[in-house]
């Protein structure tokens, strides 16, 4: 059996940015022995792209922040004039009291917007300024004094920017419950701005001041602005398939870990079910990029503390459902990249992407194609309905804000329902992560880089591969170099 220096389990967007980055950064690259294994028969994990009847849509992620790990990736890959972006300049919406609201995104626009009351503005300027009381509270104390995603916007902003512009904002990214997501953990930026300057204004004053110098950029990476949303004309699968190319023969697909064991020569041996039939691997490192359910399972017999762990991540259910209308069918020319629904508005959807809108050719000339996100932490029974019940839902949501009346029904494209969709950063979330890293001193060599760590978006993943290959690259030269010295 050939020993591995790394072998890599998930071939998504986390496992492929690793495996990218160790292959290109190692000092010994060409004899570096990676291998990077794949339970489905596709590489890119969640990200879901489609293409049918000249739509093409995304049943996942449906577009990226252009961050500089993820772009240098695109370009080493070969994607550079593959590269697409949203006008920056599109609004966003929120539906309130039975009308679309744009997203005040600058101070003019919020004094402008309808959005918040005038009392809502005030508060929120005040808190903003830094007159915010301290956290306290009975359930606090309960709580190991950290805040919920909803006490701490509350205490800082107040309860109209809380309900009408971040509880949405939380649905469209962890579709969470803001009364269980940990601030810190959900919005740790922020949060930090609060801590260093008594207030968000100041804190951001501050942090800009003392952030470090920039690096010159690479003159080879497109430059993009703040706002900006990207996408590839051929959907973001094309970012997975590229980095997978690159890796060749390195990838295995359809290969479903079923146990690992370390050894006693301090490597582990994996077992896998592939298609031709049971195989073994050998290496000195692993890096599980699996979902918390299943790096815990796969962890119980090694390391009983951090599976304990890793069982206590939740994955709501979310359906993602792709819908095509007429263009005549919809309420004027949608121009914006969509809309999110707080709770308590009578509507059960979450939020719905204009994808036909947000980016060009994505749709047959006169169609408009909407994806809509229905389920969530706040939502569980979403997982109790069948395909048609929750079109029926999503439908009716989108003739209230919309579609013209008695719009008839819409071509069906997708419905997938991820049964364990986002991790969830719930209160507790840090505890859980030092338990983590604590139980993983045991088990030296062994590496998690899932999305359960340090962010859910996908220049996160890519970023968090980046991270976790250089640890990995360490850790082997380490090892290489005790062996030659003994």
């Amino acid at each position: 059996m050939e020993l591995l220096d790394t072998l890599i389990v998930g071939a998504g967007i986390s496992g492929l940015s690793l495996a990218h980055a160790l292959q290109k950064e190692a000092t010994s690259a060409s004899s570096l022995k990676i291998l990077v294994t794949e339970s489905q028969g596709r590489v890119g994990g969640n990200i879901t792209t489609v293409t049918a009847e000249g739509f093409l849509w995304e049943e996942g992620p449906n577009s990226f922040s252009p961050t500089p790990e993820l772009m240098k990736l695109a370009v080493d890959v070969g994607l550079k004039q593959e590269l697409i972006f949203a006008d920056r300049k599109l609004p966003r919406y929120v539906y309130w009291q039975k009308k679309l609201q744009p997203v005040p995104m600058t101070p003019p626009a919020m004094i402008q917007s309808q959005l918040l009351s005038f009392p809502g503005k005030l508060r929120a300027l005040f808190g903003a300024l830094g007159f915010v009381g301290p956290a306290m509270g009975a359930g606090l104390s309960q709580q190991r004094d950290e805040e919920t995603v909803s006490q701490f916007f509350r205490r800082h902003l107040g309860t109209e920017v809380m309900q009408r512009l971040v509880e949405p904002f939380v649905s469209g990214v962890y579709a969470g419950d803001p009364q269980q997501l940990s601030a810190a953990a959900a919005f740790g930026r922020v949060t930090k701005m609060a801590d260093v300057g008594g207030g968000l204004v100041a804190g951001v004053l501050l942090s800009a001041k003392n952030r470090p110098k920039k690096i010159p950029a690479d003159p080879n990476v497109p430059k993009t602005r703040p706002g900006e949303l990207g996408s590839f004309k051929q959907g973001l699968k094309a970012l997975p398939e590229a980095i997978a190319a690159k890796l060749g023969d390195r990838v295995k697909l359809n290969w479903h870990l079923t146990r690992l064991d370390r050894t006693e020569r301090e490597t582990y041996i994996a077992v896998f079910s592939t298609p031709d039939g049971q195989q073994e691997v050998e290496a000195r490192t692993v890096v599980l990029t699996t979902p918390a359910y299943v790096t815990a399972d796969l962890l119980q017999p090694l390391q009983p503390e951090v599976s304990s762990a890793l069982q206590a991540f939740t994955y709501p259910t979310v359906a993602c459902v792709v819908l095509a209308y007429p263009q005549s069918d919809v309420k004027g020319k949608l121009v914006g990249f969509g809309n999110l629904i707080p709770r308590g508005q009578g509507i059960r959807t979450l939020g719905t992407i204009w994808t036909s809108s947000l980016f060009a050719d994505r749709a047959p000339a006169g169609w408009q194609t909407l994806s809509s996100y229905i389920g969530g932490a706040t939502d569980s029974e979403i997982g109790n309905l069948d395909s048609e019940e929750i079109v029926r839902e999503v439908h009716r949501d989108l003739s209230r804000i919309l579609l013209k009346p008695d719009v008839p029904q819409p071509k069906v494209l997708a419905v997938n329902v991820w049964k364990r969709a986002i991790p969830q950063y719930n209160l507790g979330h840090f505890d859980r992560l030092q338990q983590i890293d604590e139980g993983l001193k045991s088990l030296p060599g062994l590496y998690l880089c899932s999305n359960y760590v340090g962010g859910v978006a996908l220049g996160d993943c890519v970023r968090r591969g980046f991270d976790s290959a250089r640890e990995v690259g360490k850790y082997l030269q380490n090892k290489q170099s005790d062996a030659r010295s003994i």
